[in-house]
């Protein structure tokens, strides 16, 4: 059980956290895609679920945010439960869901109207908080067109305005920086570490992308429906230790088969190159060349990543 997460204390649900998620089993028919899921999410921090697509993110996201019940465990979402407190637990929650949500027959303003009006926002507040948040996200000059005539990227950011609109307790963010360029999503990424710091808002985020994981506090590593690692990225990056290695080569296969068989190594092949970890990879590599020589094209090393965490514990690429 992965029960790991570092967190603050904030004034509005003491002692709480923000999520909890106890031994959580969801099974489609015969398929299990969560199985036996634990972690904690303190409040104020942030959260990341690591995993490629059909890892069961998202099954658990629906659950989280009190659409799908279950097959059996528990979620807790501020100490409340979400299948007996379904009403109590939404008021804590802003979600950003991976499938559309809006109007696309009434405009941009309008959508954020209607969905402030139903959190009780009304007035000069919400056309305010409207128009602060349209900024951001840099929308603003498109606020009176319909969402249908938008761009997916376009309607994407709206999507995201609408989350942030009632200033939650909880953002749930399935996949944010879909159809979102790279400068926008560093935009609304400040903003949420700013909202983190400045009110304690605890942000979950559902992501197959390692630099959106990688700004969290802390980053659980969903793999065919398992919890198979939680923990800050820096701690789960150092506690592989050793440096990778990465090796280009005319013949992938042959020359992986040879060097495990003479350093008595692992060796992975990762999107065309080969793999290793090895500890001082600097003095290694030059017995890797003068073993091979010739038959080495390029050859490069780092400190683990993420990436690399994700293939220690699955034994395959994230991508």
């Amino acid at each position: 059980m992965h029960k790991q997460s570092k967190g603050l204390s904030t004034g509005r649900h003491l002692n709480v956290s923000a999520l909890d998620v106890s031994e959580l089993v969801h099974r489609y028919g015969k398929n299990e895609a969560l199985k036996s899921v634990s972690f904690r999410v303190d409040m104020g921090t942030s959260f990341a679920l690591l995993g490629p697509n059909g890892s069961g993110k998202t099954t658990l996201f629906r659950i989280a945010s009190t659409l799908l019940r279950p097959t059996s465990g528990t979620v807790h979402v501020c100490g409340e439960d979400v299948q007996g407190s379904a009403n109590l637990v939404r008021r804590n929650l802003g979600v950003m869901f991976q499938s559309p949500a809006l109007d696309s027959r009434l405009t941009v303003k309008e959508n954020l109207h209607h969905h402030g009006r139903l959190y009780g926002i009304s007035g000069h507040n919400l056309s305010t908080r409207i128009a602060e948040l349209l900024h951001l996200i840099h929308v603003d000059d498109r606020t009176n067109a319909l969402v249908g005539t938008l761009s997916g990227g376009l309607q994407r950011r709206v999507e995201l305005a609408k989350a942030l609109l009632p200033a939650p307790a909880i953002l749930l963010l399935d996949e944010p920086s879909t159809g979102i360029d790279p400068g926008t999503r560093r935009d609304v990424w400040k903003h949420l570490q700013m909202l983190r710091r400045t009110k304690s808002t605890t942000i979950v985020v559902n992501t197959h992308l390692m630099e959106e994981a990688a700004e969290c506090d802390v980053v659980g590593i969903l793999h065919k429906g398992r919890l198979v690692a939680c923990g800050p990225p820096e701690l789960l990056t150092a506690n592989l230790g050793d440096d990778i290695i990465f090796v280009s080569s005319q013949n992938l296969k042959v020359l992986a088969s040879r060097i495990k068989a003479r350093f008595d190594t692992p060796v992975d092949i990762v999107e065309n190159r080969l793999r290793l970890q090895q500890p001082r990879a600097h003095e290694f590599i030059p017995r890797l060349v003068e073993a091979f020589p010739g038959e080495i094209d390029a050859i490069t090393f780092g400190k683990p990543t993420l990436e690399d965490v994700f293939m220690h514990h699955t034994g395959q690429a994230l991508h």
